[in-house]
């Protein structure tokens, strides 16, 4: 039962709602029905009210229609009985009734508006739609209807109530359901009649011209908002949801495309043609009267807006599908894109901004294909307009419009890739960003809106520029310098890879540096044509072989080029220059040119020649081109071309030359150029505009420079060109591009902030100021760092630190009181702590600051304290170069920021507001956090290192200062060499990377005339200036009254023993050495000091056999964790001693050359002595050959060659034979220790080249030639020498005949050479 009862109760529900369903159907067609019969009865009733209607009158007699009322009456009887619902039955049963109303000419305005106002109701009730048969036929029905309403008999106000009745069905027509079956001529009329009601409403009242303007603006929405779901397959078109298969021709047949819209409507071709119509709204001239009679025609501006707002309304909605249509899209790069720059370069303020949000959208959807347009519009509007010398209403929108599109997010690095780095374009991006950094300039006077403006849209490209370096997957940091290693075309580009970013990136970079070297060879081309042209091969811009299209494309793209030079070389008779003539004249693209105007451009480019010869090859070559670029059959050959450019030529000289007095006329010039299109005659109106057009505007022959003014020849150019050059090209930021873009206008950038922050007093604009800094300072991280530099001096001076002529109560209270040094003095030392890895020269800047604070009694003991600087860790590792991680980023910016509000005197956080004077300056410098620049300094790299002791050091010999008492003086000194502890202590882990330079910087302040001596020395005696200290000790062997407390001091030093390690040992023996070069010094001081060095072999062996470590070296075997470890540090502990041991034989060595004789025998005898002292040292056969050949070796050689040089002089035989003599001597202590360490050198690899080499030393002092001072006793010595040490190599068994070994051979040949008596003793048979 109760499966049962839920059965009914489930039909009944069933039931009910199929009744509800018909119900509401009912009531809807009844509402309908009684919709229709109230309109139908509205306009009966208002025909009958008229007072020409009257039924007593035959029809023939009646002054309307009859058969407008039957129908109207017919269409009443039908209302309530229709057969089937409204929905289904034939639009033009109830329609033509009303539209019949509406056509008739004699009906009174009141019946007509009443029958319109019935056809919004019919289409807003939706009473068919666009499945309703008969709709299309209905849509066009209205269509007509309404457009061809007309009101004969009305007044003007029934007339506008009927005209606002027409924009009503207008815009309801379009919005209805079916207006997609309008077809595209239909649309056309419609938007037509609209504009017509546009045009009759500027004399009627403002409420209708307000309406017609807006309903023309919602026709055009409903149009472009459909262009996107039009797509266009083969000849038809259809809606979104197919294939979109083939794109349109470039035919304008094909884009009209006559098939019909497969779901019927409209399509492309009323786009194409309501877009054309809008065009040429632009063109729309008012004539105005002026006092003198004369009408002059200027450009109607409400009409000019107008049509802007649709063309704006157009883009925005139809978005980059216009790219998919051809023909739109060429309309856009020609028509539409010419009228904005044309209107664009004079129009009022008004107009420039509509002009410029247009470009703007077209900018977004289209500039892919808008890449020269866009050119010319920056170049010719935006810039010429926001220069000095336009009004400054015109100037601030010219610089508005530069900062929106600034403001886009990819454009500053599209504009620069596609212009800036393209050697056949202009400079854009620096063009903008320089034009903002002057009018940002203040220059002394009071801030006016259009710097605020141009400083804040400067902020915003330095903000995007500085947001995007930072950015993680911006690109690999690479190389600041570009290097061009070959020959690279530079007119010709690659396209965006996105496989392969790193070598579009480099491409792009080489573009740029090409461009900045085309500017070079153009002033050397302009000074020393020759040379210029020889510049371009050194800088690989053309090829090193013959280059004709290298030279054409040099000519013809390269801005500043004397023209004069370049006509006489495209006119020379030279094989090579007719080819570069013929590439030269195909960079030209003259289809759709006129004659005259073609070869006005083309004569633009150079100056033609004097000579005939030449200018007939440049003729004959435009010729060629333009013949054989023209679609029409007007010329039968080149040569009417030829021609007819003479006769051009000759008529510009005779209607434009004050000294042709009788001018020749049309008919004359017509005349003249008869029967010369193969003989037949050029059509006349040809010749007729020919002759008008070179009798009005002359060509310029001889002008030296080149309007940038948009002629139409220009334009035309334009439009070829960018049918073959490559498009826009779209991109994202890359960090060497960022580098590279900012490096442009990095100067006038840094000029512009620090003049706005200079003449400011605002705090929001000072704040902002601020962020700038830090924003170009983010840049400058990355390879800038003049630019760094230069940003850190402009605003040290805003510190009032610098002032040399305040006294410390002025710069105290202005330091106090005064918030832009307190920023400034804030921001300074922040970019010292954040980015000091790129100061350099500033760091004598920053120096002098902390000085200034320091005396000022602001510094906190902090930033001195040695101890906090030891804790501080530095590992080896840190010592690298800073890595992409350390560097300032974006994500930091806020908390930097955050430390500049708390400096405003309306922030009271953390008390910085309260207190005294010095309080708050105290708590103040907490924000600048100067201990950290010192103490946490361990990884900066080498060069800024550098910079900053070289700053501290010519600071503490008070380079640049002014001491008011001695006392100020000595705690400055002590000040500064504190902090260049601090900075050493830091950096311990790469003391002998540094400091290096840090002794040259102490040896080179000593020369100052303010250099203080007591203070200095004082504070010099560091554990870690033992080279400076040793250096400066030196010093006293140049003058004789220190000479021997200097040598007391050096044996002391090595007697002594305490004082000597492995770190200082090579400084001293630096310094030992400089006392054998002093002049006129003791033999018995200098002898004495050889023997000290001789001796000190011993602390090297001490170091050897006890693996000594001393506290200045990295090196301790007990710091080992590993057997590995302790190894490694053995063997650089051994290696470092034999390198010290070398150093000492250098020394000797150098010795040796004294011209002291008893000096060089004592030098001798002392490396002997401490070669027989070095046994350990040298039980390592390598460590042996190392030392013969680095020490002995070279001490044999450059005697001989000293006792050489002496035997070439005349009266120098006593130098000769005592230079003989040590050699004599070197040569037997030679032999001495070769036979001592026969043993090791005998068993390493390399002993037979070894051996060889003292058989050629021997054979050449054997037979060494002193010319006429006669032989030398040299050969006395080495027959004995060659006996003893081969009898001991063969009682050794090191040299023996051996089946595998060659030596004994090669040494029986060479004694034969040497010394062939010995030869039998040595080798007997």
């Amino acid at each position: 039962m109760d499966f049962l009862n839920g059965e009914e109760d489930y039909n009944r529900t069933i039931k009910f709602g199929r009744e509800s369903i018909i119900s509401r159907s009912k009531r809807k067609q009844l509402a309908l029905s009684c919709m229709l019969n109230t309109e139908v009865g509205a306009v009966l009733a208002v025909i009958r009210r008229s007072p020409e209607f009257s039924p007593l009158y035959s029809p023939t007699e009646d002054t309307y229609d009859s058969s407008i009322v039957t129908s109207l009456r017919s269409l009443r009887s039908l209302i309530f009985n229709p057969t089937q619902e409204w929905r289904s039955i034939h639009p033009s049963i109830y329609l033509s009734p009303f539209l019949d109303v509406i056509l008739n000419d004699d009906m009174p305005a009141a019946a007509t508006a009443v029958a319109l106002s019935s056809i919004l109701k019919i289409l807003k009730f939706e009473v068919f739609d666009e499945r309703t048969p008969g709709a299309r036929e209905a849509m066009e029905a209205i269509v007509t209807g309404i457009t061809g309403c007309r009101l004969e008999k009305t007044d003007p106000i029934s007339e506008d109530a009927v005209m606002m009745k027409i924009l009503q069905v207008l815009a309801g027509t379009m919005h209805h359901r079916a207006s997609i079956l309008l077809g595209d001529p239909a649309v056309c009329t419609l938007v037509n009649a609209c504009f017509q009601v546009v045009q009759q409403s500027v004399n009627r009242g403002d409420l209708l011209q307000r309406n017609a303007r807006y309903t023309m603006h919602e026709l055009i929405q409903v149009v472009f908002s459909r262009l996107p779901e039009i797509e266009k397959k083969g000849g038809g078109r259809r809606l979104r949801g197919g294939d979109y298969s083939g794109s349109e021709s470039d035919d304008d047949g094909d884009d009209d495309g006559g098939g019909e819209v497969e779901s019927g409507g409209y399509g492309i071709r009323c786009a194409i043609d309501i877009f054309h119509f809008l065009c040429s709204l632009l063109n729309v001239v008012s004539v105005i009267e002026n006092p003198d009679g004369t009408a002059p025609h200027t450009a109607d501006e409400n009409v000019q807006i107008f049509a802007l707002l649709m063309i704006n309304s157009a883009i925005e909605l139809s978005g980059d599908v216009i790219g998919r249509h051809p023909r739109l899209l060429r309309m856009i790069q020609d028509d539409l894109f010419h009228h904005l720059i044309y209107y664009g370069s004079w129009s009022s303020s008004f107009v420039l901004s509509m002009i410029c949000s247009t470009v703007l959208n077209s900018y977004h959807f289209l500039r892919r294909f808008l890449r020269f347009q866009l050119e010319a519009f920056f170049l010719n509007v935006l810039t010429r307009l926001a220069s000095f010398g336009s009004s400054i209403s015109i100037q601030e929108v010219a610089v508005e419009g530069i900062i929106n599109f600034c403001r886009q997010p990819t454009f500053i690095i599209e504009v620069y890739v596609n212009f800036d780095c393209d050697p056949c374009c202009r400079n854009i991006f620096e063009d903008f960003g320089r034009l903002l950094c002057k009018h940002s300039f203040t220059g002394g006077v009071s801030l006016t809106s259009m710097q605020i403006q141009a400083f804040e849209g400067l902020l915003i490209l330095i903000h995007h520029i500085a947001d995007n370096i930072d950015k993680e997957d911006s690109g690999p940091l690479g190389d600041y310098a570009v290097q061009l290693n070959e020959f690279i075309p530079f007119w010709e580009e690659i396209e965006r890879d996105e496989d392969d970013l790193e070598s579009w990136v480099e491409h792009v970079r080489i573009r740029k540096y090409q461009k900045k070297k085309l500017l070079i060879a153009s002033n050397h081309f302009n000074r020393d044509n020759k040379k210029g042209l020889e510049y371009l091969k050194h800088a690989k811009l053309i090829s090193d072989l013959p280059d004709p299209k290298g030279h054409a494309y040099f000519f013809r793209y390269t801005r500043g080029l004397d023209k004069k030079i370049i006509g006489e070389y495209l006119g020379d008779p030279d094989e090579f220059y007719l080819k570069v003539l013929k590439e030269f004249t195909e960079t030209f693209h003259f289809s759709g040119m006129v004659l005259d105007t073609a070869l006005r451009f083309y004569l633009e480019s150079f100056r033609l020649p004097g000579e005939s010869q030449k200018i007939q090859r440049i003729l004959e070559a435009f010729s060629d081109r333009f013949y054989y670029q023209q679609s029409s059959d007007l010329f039968a050959s080149k040569d009417t071309v030829l021609i007819l450019c003479y006769s051009l030529i000759m008529l510009n000289t005779d209607q434009h030359n004050p000294q042709v007095k009788k001018k020749m006329t049309e008919e004359e010039f017509i005349r003249n150029n008869r029967a010369i299109n193969a003989g037949q005659d050029l059509p006349r109106d040809y010749l007729s505009e020919l002759f008008q057009s070179i009798s009005n505007y002359a060509i310029a022959l001889d002008t030296s420079t080149v309007s940038l003014d948009m002629t139409p020849s220009r334009w035309i150019q334009l439009i070829n060109r960018s049918k073959v050059a490559p498009n826009f090209m779209q991109c994202d930021y890359d960090r060497r591009l960022c580098r590279d873009m900012f490096a442009c206008i990095a100067g006038p950038a840094v000029a512009a902030l620090s003049s706005f922050f200079e003449h400011n007093e605002e705090e929001e604009l000072l704040h902002e100021c601020i962020e700038g800094l830090f924003s170009v300072a983010r840049i400058a991280q990355y390879g800038l760092e003049d630019t760094l530099d230069e940003l850190i001096t402009s605003f040290c001076k805003f510190t009032t630190l610098q002032n040399p002529y305040a006294s410390p109560e002025e710069t105290l209270y202005t330091f106090g009181h005064d918030l832009k040094p307190r920023l400034a003095t804030v921001a300074v030392f922040t970019i010292a702590n954040m980015f000091r890895d790129g100061i350099r020269g500033s760091w004598k800047n920053i120096v002098d600051c902390l000085i200034k604070l320091k005396r000022l009694k602001l510094i906190p003991q902090s930033v001195i304290d040695l101890e906090s600087s030891a804790d501080a860790p530095t590992t080896p590792e840190s010592a690298a170069s800073p890595t992409e991680d350390n560097r300032f980023g974006s994500h930091q910016m806020a908390t930097i920021m955050h430390r500049f509000t708390l400096l405003s005197p309306e922030n009271p956080e953390d008390g910085l507001t309260l207190g005294n004077e010095s309080e708050r300056n105290n708590k103040m410098i907490k924000l600048c956090q100067i201990g950290s620049i010192f103490r946490t300094c361990s990884n900066i790299p080498r060069e800024s290192l550098h910079s900053l002791g070289r700053a501290l050091i010519s600071a503490s010999a008070g380079k640049g200062q002014k001491y008011s008492t001695a006392h100020d003086e000595e705690e400055t000194i002590e000040f500064c060499w504190d902090l260049i502890t601090t900075v050493a202590i830091a950096n311990a882990h790469r003391f002998h990377m540094f400091w290096p330079n840090y002794h040259e910087y102490l040896l080179s302040v000593v020369q100052f005339q303010m250099f203080s001596p007591v203070p200095f020395a004082e504070k010099a005696l560091t554990p870690f200036g033992w080279k400076s200290l040793l250096n400066l000790l030196s010093v006293a062997w140049r003058y004789p009254e220190t000479y021997d407390l200097g040598v007391e001091a050096l044996v002391a030093l090595f007697s002594d023993g305490t004082y000597v390690s492995r770190t200082n040992y090579a400084f001293c023996i630096d310094c030992a050495f400089g006392c054998f070069l002093a002049k006129n010094s003791p033999a018995e001081k200098k002898k004495k000091m050889l023997d000290i060095l001789a001796d000190s072999v011993n602390l090297l062996i001490h170091w050897h056999r006890t693996l000594y470590s001393d506290p200045g070296s990295g090196f301790s075997v007990a710091s080992g964790t590993s057997s590995s470890s302790t190894e490694d540090n053995s063997r650089s502990l051994a290696n470092y001693n034999m390198n010290l041991f070398v150093k000492l034989g250098e020394a000797f060595r150098r010795t040796t050359l004294s011209r002291q004789e008893e000096i060089r025998n004592h030098a001798v005898h002392s490396l002997h002595k401490s070669f027989l002292l070095a046994e350990e040292l040298l039980f390592i056969s390598s460590n042996c050959l190392n030392y013969f050949n680095l020490v002995i070796f070279a001490m044999v050689d450059e005697l001989h060659e000293k006792m050489l040089e002496y035997s070439r002089r005349e009266g120098a035989e006593k130098e000769m034979r005592s230079m003989e003599g040590t050699l004599k001597l070197a040569m037997e202590l030679f032999n001495d220790m070769f036979l001592q360490s026969l043993k090791q050198i005998a068993e390493s690899p390399g002993f037979r080249t070894f051996w060889l080499g003292i058989l050629r030393r021997m054979d050449t002092c054997m037979k060494a030639d002193l010319g006429h001072y006669g032989p030398s006793s040299l050969s006395e010595i080495i027959p004995d020498l060659l006996k003893k040490i081969i009898t001991q190599m063969k009682e050794e068994e090191v040299l023996v005949p051996r089946e595998d070994d060659d030596m004994w051979e090669i040494t029986y040949i060479q004694i034969q050479w040497i010394c062939p008596e010995i030869k039998d003793e040595l080798f007997p048979v």
